[in-house]
């Protein structure tokens, strides 16, 4: 897995770049020498090493200075987070975000309110806090709007080897040593009654990895207010279809200002147009023009009303004239050609029948029917060896039947 860790360098960041490196991974990092609130530079450290997944540790995180540096808390914790989210789905839209919120944003909690939930209620008490919760805010749009993949934890104190000084328990640690130095056996305290939970960051770090290989976040594709049937549909398959073909999405969604019915059906023809899944025949129509003797829009509307009825897979062309039948039907397993009087039925590249144009369709469906019944057995296709003009002439002579 390819890993890059934003905020490589703080206490969290060391202990996670040793453990994905130990699991195998191979770790990329930014820190200080890069800004996060500048949008070009996350572009172009995302673009370079285009990474899996991504570890978005880089935050001002002091409580105490988030009163006199709120601005600046906001500019890093909620910007920076809106870069990296971006720079990341640019680079690889289906790669994981990761980022490091804060059990903070729960604010005071009452000892009946324990043990604390993620739906529990947010109420920030500082600025920090409220950065933490606009960040996730961000986090939560890019996931609605675009289907990013993102995961939001919220990680109580940690403790470990290499924590800054500024911190409560490497505070209280360096004191209680120098008080010793000194001979002394006290130290003065502030508020006793606070109780805390901490972790070890050993574990925050492996805790990390696992969500982030662990849980399976969909990437989700859709138009949103695409329009009517007809507008929306073409939308649709512009949009999904350009990123399904890319191998981009898991999911889609297909939204039309149209009976709620209609949107399934778009979907489906989508990824059947794309080979990803199969449900129902596929229907391939020529475009009308001056060979066109029946009606070919006509005939093709007919026929595939009647092959909505059909669960099985399996191709039908409709062609408006004899002249294309040969060539555009060969590689399906049925096909019609119309006529002013009479039609041709083809089955598997071959012309099977000559028909009278009042029941081409019926006859089709019979020999469909017949087929499916039979097993829908398909038989091993030879390569045409005349042209498709002589094939056709040769088919003209069969009799009517």
């Amino acid at each position: 897995m390819r890993a890059l860790i934003t905020g490589s360098q703080g206490f969290v960041g060391r202990h996670l770049v040793a453990h994905l490196r130990e699991s195998g991974d191979e770790v990329d990092g930014i820190d200080r020498e890069r800004d996060v609130t500048d949008a070009k530079s996350m572009r172009e450290v995302f673009q370079a090493f285009r990474p899996d997944v991504t570890y978005h540790l880089a935050a001002l995180t002091h409580v105490g200075e988030s009163w006199d540096h709120a601005s600046e808390f906001t500019r890093v914790n909620v910007v920076g987070t809106q870069y990296v989210l971006d720079a990341a789905f640019e680079a690889v839209p289906t790669s994981t975000t990761l980022i490091v919120s804060s059990s903070e944003i729960y604010g005071v909690v009452r000892e009946e309110d324990l043990p604390i939930r993620e739906n529990f209620r947010a109420a920030p008490a500082n600025p920090y806090s409220s950065s933490k919760v606009e960040a996730e805010r961000v986090a939560h749009d890019v996931a609605r709007r675009r289907g990013q993949r993102v995961l939001i934890v919220r990680p109580f104190n940690h403790l470990g080897p290499g924590q800054a000084l500024n911190f409560v328990v490497p505070a209280l640690v360096s004191r209680l040593l120098e008080a010793r130095e000194r001979g002394e056996s006290e130290i003065p305290v502030g508020d006793l009654s606070t109780r805390r939970d901490f972790s070890d960051v050993r574990d925050v770090v492996r805790a990390y990895r696992l969500l982030a290989s662990k849980v399976p976040y969909p990437l989700h594709l859709g138009v949103t207010e695409a329009g009517t049937v007809f507008a929306g549909s073409i939308k649709s398959a512009v949009g999904i279809g350009t990123l399904l073909a890319e191998g981009i999405g898991d999911t889609i969604r297909v939204s039309l200002s149209a009976d709620p019915v209609e949107e399934p059906k778009t979907a489906f023809e989508i990824l059947k147009a794309l080979g990803l899944r199969e449900r129902g025949p596929v229907m391939i129509a020529c475009p009308s023009c001056g060979r066109d003797n029946v009606g070919v829009h006509t005939l093709a509307e007919q026929v595939e009303t009647r092959l909505a009825e059909y669960p099985q897979a399996f191709e039908v062309a409709v062609l408006g004239c004899a002249v294309n039948g040969p060539g555009e039907s060969g590689d399906a397993d049925f096909g019609i050609a119309g006529g002013r009087d009479v039609g041709f039925i083809y089955a598997h590249g071959r012309v099977l029948k000559k028909v009278s144009s009042d029941i081409l369709i019926d006859e089709l469906f019979f020999e469909i029917d017949s087929w499916i019944a039979g097993g829908m057995h398909r038989p091993k296709r030879l390569k045409m060896a005349k042209p498709a003009a002589l094939a056709m002439a040769e088919a003209s002579a069969i009799p009517l039947k």
